[in-house]
């Protein structure tokens, strides 16, 4: 955890808020806190020159006005020395009577001139500053103090946006949540979250954001500009064919794996964790979750995954600092998961590779495998061939790298095509999606109830986290229907590759609210690709709103009293004494923080022994129990749930 905290402190609801989150984090821990006031007398005293010549005649005197300068300079330098020392002694006053170690500072000069200096002459381990301060008016957001303080520092910093003395939110959720997107300042973030949770004992939620919507609105876009010519060189329907059966999916595998690896990041810490998977602009999604789920904390990379190493803040996260109502730390920390486990969420091998893999003598098969993975990882591979493989083995050795070939570019190049010219290589990418797209899918369109990807067809498991077919329901397009009435006031768009998409005169005129430009091509784009990948016949105006104001969580109370497997009611109807829990599961349970953390873990596994007529709780079944009921509660939040639920009975009723 923390050693030394740092508050920048100006008698400001904000700042006494910062004081009281920086006492929580210190209690009962070897942390100290550092707070700080910056006065700038130095300022006031060349304003005051600079106003001499408005002053009353009788001040002009030469004697007069020396003296008049020695008076203001005392008073100034004097009188801002005694604010500075009592905006100290409110944090001096609470860490003492904590037994928290205190160090104050008055700083002289510009505010955030000298906060920058201070935070990067000291050892701070974190920040923690109000988003306003003193001057914060109705419409403000940020302050400036605080925004030149963070794109200028690399610490970890804490900004306390959600200030109860001052703002009339609705309840807290009380988790903390992380977002990661793969980068190393996420996943430092991830255990900064981590050791937050454990020492407040507040719930941890994963998430990660994708954009399969993107490329859609940029086809869309691309219509109006391309020539008849250049529309054909283009391949506008292959091109979205290679999008959406491959790319897309793609995007959502690999997010999906962050969040897999975070889950077992947090296993090995021994936290428990939920994880959801968000698809949509990752700045409006997130931004949407945080107004919904209105979390304690919200943690961020100060910068993101495509961010440039020497960028101060990336744009996602500046947004999100801005708008989200909650709080909100900025990871400054890097952290990088062990390869083998990143590897083995995000990569597989093929059937030739992995013969190949036990060709090599088994004393030097962990190395060169953990060498293969990372070689991998760097360049971006999510499935290791043979061809990976060659590469990855020349640049160990090294001996330069050879050029991967795809079985069709091999198929292609026996063919006499070479691959290389752009003759080739367009036939190549049109081969690639004719091979992917396969047969005409089936009509039956099925979700992923745990990532919510969507598949075509008869499939029996999901392509992104490999949930088996009892979470694959069937899409109820009969919901979204238009009626007749809506139906014969239809208007039928053509598509960019010639896809006809019909929609009612509702769903348009709901559409044409939005401001025309940009926003309205990209919701748009985004209800048209989800009535094409979900075979909607007609966009209805039910359809489109529920794809643009599809919300994170419901907030129907009725469905939150039909969470399947409610663990709550279930769990608080059992005792410890009904079950024959081994030494071992004990242990396991005692490993879990006490308090809330702990009682609701152990409800969760009686919960799901009951259900599955399990007596005896040894070690694995312990496991077992904490992992489906992990999976029942992520379930349960994605139906509507809040943190409510999975309290104990009395708890709820207090």
């Amino acid at each position: 955890m923390f050693k030394n905290i740092y508050i920048p402190v100006d008698n400001s609801d904000y700042s006494n808020a910062c004081v009281d989150l920086a006492l929580e984090l210190a209690k009962e821990s070897e942390a100290t806190i550092t707070a700080s006031h910056v006065y700038a007398a130095k300022m006031h005293d060349v304003r005051f020159r600079q106003m001499e010549s408005g002053l009353p005649e009788e001040y002009q005197d030469e004697e007069e006005l020396e003296k008049q300068r020695n008076i203001h300079d005392q008073l100034i330098t004097k009188g801002m020395e005694v604010i500075s020392d009592s905006y100290l002694d409110v944090p001096k006053d609470k860490c003492k009577e904590l037994g928290i170690p205190f160090v104050g500072k008055s700083l002289e000069g510009r505010n955030w001139t000298e906060l920058v200096r201070d935070i990067k002459e000291s050892s701070y381990d974190l920040v923690i500053m109000g988003a306003l301060g003193l001057g914060a008016i109705k419409d403000s957001m940020i302050g400036t103090v605080a925004e030149r303080v963070i794109r200028r520092t690399a610490k970890d910093m804490l900004i306390v946006k959600n200030c109860p003395e001052i703002h009339e939110q609705k309840s807290s959720s009380g988790k903390i949540v992380v977002a990661v997107d793969g980068s190393g300042h996420s996943f430092g973030g991830l255990m900064t979250g981590i050791d937050l949770a454990r020492k407040l004992n507040r719930p941890l939620e994963i998430i990660s954001t994708f954009d399969p919507y993107f490329h859609y609105a940029m086809f869309n876009s691309l219509t109006g500009v391309l020539s008849r010519e250049a529309s054909k060189v283009f391949k506008f329907e292959q091109q979205e064919k290679l999008h959406e059966d491959i790319i897309d999916k793609g995007l959502a595998k690999i997010y999906q794996a962050h969040l897999e690896i975070s889950r077992k990041v947090c296993e090995e810490e021994n936290m428990e964790c939920t994880i959801r998977l968000l698809d949509g602009k990752v700045f409006e999604k997130i931004l949407q979750y945080a107004r919904e789920e209105n979390p304690y904390l919200l943690i961020l990379g100060r910068i993101g995954v495509h961010s440039a190493p020497d960028m101060d803040i990336g744009g996602n996260t500046e947004n999100l600092l801005r708008l989200v109502p909650c709080n909100v730390l900025l990871s400054s920390k890097v952290f990088k998961p062990p390869i083998d486990m990143q590897a083995e969420e995000s990569i597989e091998w093929t059937a030739e590779a992995k013969e190949r893999l036990k060709k090599i003598p088994g004393f030097v098969r962990p190395m060169a495998t953990s060498a293969i993975l990372r070689y991998a990882l760097e360049r971006g591979h999510s499935m290791i061939t043979s061809s990976v493989i060659t590469e990855a083995v020349q640049e160990i050795l090294p001996a330069g790298a050879m050029q991967a070939m795809s079985a069709i570019g091999e198929k292609m190049k026996k063919e006499g095509i070479d691959p290389n010219n752009p003759e080739g290589l367009g036939m190549l990418k049109e081969e690639m999606a004719e091979a992917h797209a396969g047969k005409a899918p089936e009509e039956i369109t099925l979700k992923c109830t745990s990532c919510n990807t969507y598949h075509k067809g008869d499939v029996v498991k999901c392509s992104v986290c490999d949930a088996g077919v009892e979470r694959l329901l069937p899409v109820n397009k009969d919901e979204f229907k238009a009626t007749y009435e809506e139906a014969q006031d239809s208007t039928t768009f053509t598509t960019f590759d010639d896809v006809k998409v019909s929609w009612t005169q509702e769903a348009l005129d709901r559409l044409n609210e939005f401001p025309q430009g940009h926003l309205r091509r990209k919701a748009h784009a985004r209800v048209e690709k989800n009535a094409r990948v979900q075979k909607v016949e007609k966009v209805s105006l039910a359809f489109l709103e529920k794809i643009l104001n599809e919300k994170i969580k419901k907030d129907d109370n009725e469905s939150r009293k039909e969470i399947p497997g409610d663990i709550r009611a279930l769990g608080a109807e059992l005792s410890p004494d009904d079950f024959n829990w081994s030494p071992e599961a004990l242990a396991r349970l005692e490993r879990v923080p006490q308090g809330f953390m702990r009682d609701n873990t152990r409800n969760r596994v009686m919960a799901w022994c009951s259900q599955n007529d399990i007596q005896d709780i040894s070690l694995e079944v312990c496991e077992e129990g904490i992992r489906e009921s992990v999976k029942m509660m992520e379930e349960a939040i994605k139906n509507g749930a809040g943190l409510e639920d999975f309290l104990p009975a009395k708890e709820v009723k207090a």
